[in-house]
């Protein structure tokens, strides 16, 4: 098997990364949880507002997840460990193509800053991996806690009668609680309170805040 230079590892991450935020991206080809299903009733125009918004927010999290994963795989020291980033970033793939159509559906738009949030998440993704892999998959598993609560919350949110959106939210959660799950039994460690408390739920703010819209 060819080694890839420095340079192809670049454009590799250049076509990930536009695959991500312009394309479709390759996916696990897991079935589609809401195919087939309809709203209970039709949406009134303020409903179909408020899904679009959480749907916005959700595919912009998928965004910022692939930049994450793909730059801790970059970084990752152990092979196992770069292959379960890999794997983890297959999955939230699946994600992403699930909120895009979703906003298609509801006849909105996706994050126009998404390749801020990938490019933002790829450099914190590689810097988790070159201070160590321990450390690398302790910021999954406390990023895969927060996004669960945010989902959970969405959730809560949704119009009563976005079916579709509702069961795409709730597999979506399903596989963030197992990706935390898989990087704690790797070996992830707690990150310092303030990480964990501080600087984490600040840019998560300032994503979701700002993806509500733009």
């Amino acid at each position: 098997m060819r080694t890839l230079s420095l340079f192809d590892r670049f454009l590799v991450e250049i076509d990930q990364s536009l695959r991500a935020t312009e394309a479709t991206p390759t996916t696990t080809e897991r079935p589609h949880p809401a195919q087939g299903l309809h709203e209970r009733a039709e949406l009134t125009a303020e409903e179909k507002k408020r899904s679009a918004q959480l749907m916005r927010i959700n595919h912009a999290g998928e965004v910022a997840a692939q930049g994450l994963y793909r730059g801790q795989a970059l970084t990752a020291k152990l092979p196992q460990v770069r292959e379960q980033m890999e794997r983890a970033a297959l999955e939230e793939n699946d994600h992403l193509v699930w909120c895009a159509q979703r906003l298609d559906e509801l006849s909105s738009h996706r994050s126009h800053l998404n390749p801020i949030w990938y490019w933002g998440s790829f450099s914190m993704g590689a810097a988790a991996g070159l201070i160590g892999d321990q450390w690398s998959l302790g910021f999954v598993k406390e990023t895969e806690d927060q996004v669960e609560r945010h989902l959970a919350e969405h959730l809560a949110q949704l119009p009563a009668n976005d079916l579709p959106s509702t069961v795409i939210l709730q597999q979506m959660k399903e596989d963030e609680l197992r990706h935390g799950q898989m990087a704690q039994q790797a070996g992830g460690v707690k990150l310092p309170f303030p990480l964990r408390k501080l600087v984490m739920p600040m840019l998560s703010t300032v994503m979701t805040r700002t993806a509500k819209y733009l």
